[in-house]
Order: C-alpha cells, then sequence, then structure tokens
C-alpha cells in the first residue's frame, strides 16, 4: 500500500485535492509513479459525472511495481498511458478495433469511469473505493493500472511529452490516418485550433496534405496553427451559423469546388455539420471532437457523394500507433514539446482549467 496525492472529483462540478491509498498491483495490474499528466476538457467534465473519481486520463509515469501475470514490463520502465485499454478477446478486438473494444472501453461501454479494470478496491479514499476516470485516474501521484494500459517510451522523451500522447495527440493524428485516410496532395479544412486540432493539422501535414485550411474565432489560435503546418487559416465570425460563410471562402481557396477533407474540432452541436459544408462533391467530412448532442443536418450538405465519419480516438491500436507517434516525435515531425505551452503543479489545477478554457494554451500538463 502507498499513499498517492491526489485530484478527487466529488461528481457534482467540483474538485479536492486530497490524499489516496493505492494498493499493490495484483495479477496483469502495473504500479505506475505518474510524472507528468494532461489537462483536457474531457477532465473538467469528470467532475459532474454523479460520484467520487480520481481525475485525469492522459498520462506518463516510471513503473515501480508489477502484478505476478505482467510479462512485457519491467520495474524502470517509462510508459505512456491509453486510455482506451483493449480486451483482446472480444470481436472489435479481433476486427482489430480496439479503441471499441466490447469488455474494456469505458466510452462503447457507456461507462467512463470503471472500463476494464481487475480490482476497483485498489484505490481507496478515507478507506473507502474510489474508481479511477478512464481506469487511469492520471491526476495522482500513482495510479494502478492494467498493463494493457501501458506503451513503453522507446525514445528519449519529456515525460510532459509523452503524457499529451494518449488523447488529444492520438485522436488528432489517428483521425487523419486512420479514419479519414488523407492522401499525399490532397487540401483539408480544420475546424477549430485548440488541441485536438493542432494534431489534426500536423496529422495533415505528416500525411502530404499541400493545403490545410485552419478556421477558428480566435486569432492567436490560428497563428499556432500555422506552426503546427496550416498554410492557410480563416478567422470565422461568431455569427456566421454552420460556418456556411467560411465554407465560402475555402472554395474560394480550392477551385471554387470544396476540400477534399473536412475535420470538425470545436466540440460544438451547432458545428456538427459544418465540415460538410467545407467538403466538395464525394469529399470525406470528419466529426473528431466526440460531439454527442442531437443535432439537425441539412441532407442539401451531402449532395453529392459526400461521406461523413465518426471515429473515436483517431481509431487508435494503442501497441502499434503510439510507437509510430514516437517514432515521429524522434525525427522531429511530431511537435510535441512545443505543445505543452505550460506546465502545472496538483495544486494549481484550478488556474490550468481556467488557462484551458480561456484557450491561453495549446496543452496544458501537471507536473509532479
Amino acid at each position: 500500500m502507498i499513499l498517492s496525492k491526489a485530484a478527487i472529483a466529488d461528481g457534482n462540478g467540483h474538485f479536492s485535492i486530497q490524499t489516496l491509498k493505492v494498493a499493490d498491483p495484483q495479477g496483469d495490474e502495473v504500479l505506475v509513479q505518474i510524472k507528468a499528466a494532461g489537462i483536457c476538457h474531457t477532465d473538467w467534465d469528470s467532475q459532474s459525472w454523479g460520484k467520487q473519481l480520481v481525475m485525469g486520463h492522459e498520462g506518463a509515469g516510471m513503473v515501480t511495481k508489477i502484478g505476478p501475470n505482467v510479462t512485457g514490463l519491467r520495474v524502470g520502465d517509462k510508459v505512456m498511458l491509453n486510455w482506451a485499454i483493449p480486451c483482446g478477446k472480444c470481436f472489435q478486438c479481433g476486427e482489430g478495433k480496439q479503441h471499441i473494444c466490447e469488455v474494456n472501453s469505458p466510452v462503447t461501454a457507456g461507462n467512463k469511469v470503471a472500463g476494464g479494470h481487475a480490482t476497483l478496491t485498489s484505490t481507496t479514499l478515507d478507506g473507502q473505493p474510489i474508481e479511477r476516470s478512464f481506469s487511469l485516474g492520471t491526476m495522482s501521484e500513482y495510479t494502478l493500472v492494467r498493463e494493457a494500459a501501458c506503451v513503453k517510451i522507446m525514445v528519449e522523451m519529456p515525460f510532459s511529452s509523452a503524457a499529451i500522447v494518449g488523447c488529444g495527440v492520438m485522436t488528432g493524428y489517428g483521425s487523419v490516418v486512420n479514419a479519414a485516410k488523407v492522401k499525399t496532395g490532397s487540401s483539408v479544412v480544420v475546424l477549430g485550433t485548440g488541441g485536438v486540432g493542432l494534431n489534426v493539422i500536423q496529422g495533415a501535414r505528416i500525411a502530404g496534405a499541400v493545403k490545410i485550411i485552419a478556421i477558428d474565432i480566435n486569432p492567436l489560435r490560428l497563428e499556432m496553427a500555422k506552426e503546427y503546418g496550416a498554410t492557410h487559416t480563416i478567422l470565422a465570425e461568431k455569427t456566421d451559423k454552420g460556418l456556411l460563410q467560411a465554407a465560402q471562402v475555402v472554395k474560394s481557396m480550392t477551385d471554387g469546388r470544396g476540400a477534399d477533407y473536412a475535420f470538425e474540432c470545436t466540440a460544438i452541436p451547432e458545428l456538427g455539420a459544418a465540415p460538410l459544408a467545407m467538403i466538395r462533391n464525394a469529399g470525406v467530412a470528419c466529426q473528431v471532437s466526440g460531439i454527442e448532442q442531437e443535432i439537425t443536418i441539412d441532407m442539401n450538405l451531402f449532395e453529392w457523394d459526400k461521406i461523413y465519419i465518426n471515429p473515436l480516438y483517431g481509431k487508435a491500436r494503442p501497441q502499434i500507433d503510439f510507437p509510430i507517434l514516437q517514432q515521429l516525435y524522434a525525427k522531429g515531425d511530431l511537435i510535441l514539446d512545443q505543445m505543452v505551452t505550460k506546465t502545472y503543479s496538483l495544486d494549481q489545477l484550478s488556474d490550468a482549467f481556467a488557462d484551458m478554457h480561456a484557450g491561453r494554451n495549446a496543452k496544458g500538463v501537471i507536473v509532479f
């Protein structure tokens, strides 16, 4: 048993910093000393999920203990964590779709907290078991996870950079490469240039897109987008319903027909259909940000032969994709260090959330 300082959501929209007890690993579990934890809008939302939980679902750290059934990790290994933990045995895992595992995925199973963890009593607060967000709970000095949640870090990489791979980086890059399969020489539009949008932009650059158009209402974010590969920017108006005016500008930039691909990264339900307005006939629109609300779509936007896809987590296959991302980072193609705009201590989490909501950071990270 080890003591661990952690951010605890109360389920009613608030959090506090408290001390947990974390048990030794059993079975295929691994005790990880968290060195860095990414800060995401989902973490903010997790405060209101109706139950107490250990916050955080992006992280990297050091293996300090392993269970008797762990085969691929050793004490001292550096690891980045993955929240879509595959079982390896269900139908979807057999189809190579580990990100939508029918047994363990906390999203497809409809449970963003407890999916796939072996011993839910392994972490306690004041003597009572407490669950970990997405079975990780990375805003904690220590966390106990399954081996399948860990990918070994094989290149020289700061923990702060490694921590952000397991959500926004994978979602953005994977939506481009795994889901939409952007072709070399193509044109791409990215709606929203937050952390996920910036990773869509650099995924498109790595994939060989020659025209990458970033759209946002924040001019500072558009300047940031250029650093990640945007070749053109459009400053949108808040009053532009469905971004239809911006879509006309896109068409003027793409020979009057629209872009080959468009990616929605705003998480604004009213913009769920907006990427359809940006693409040419037979183009591909991709909803990246995870909109789950009911939306209305004018079917005229589908004319003609347009494709709309809604992938989860960039269709991540963590044990395949994370090492690829590591190699792209080592080559200098994948920008991570600069993406970590500011780091915080755990006690500064409120400040970190404020900076996130104000759009000051590409990505904020808690460093332990």
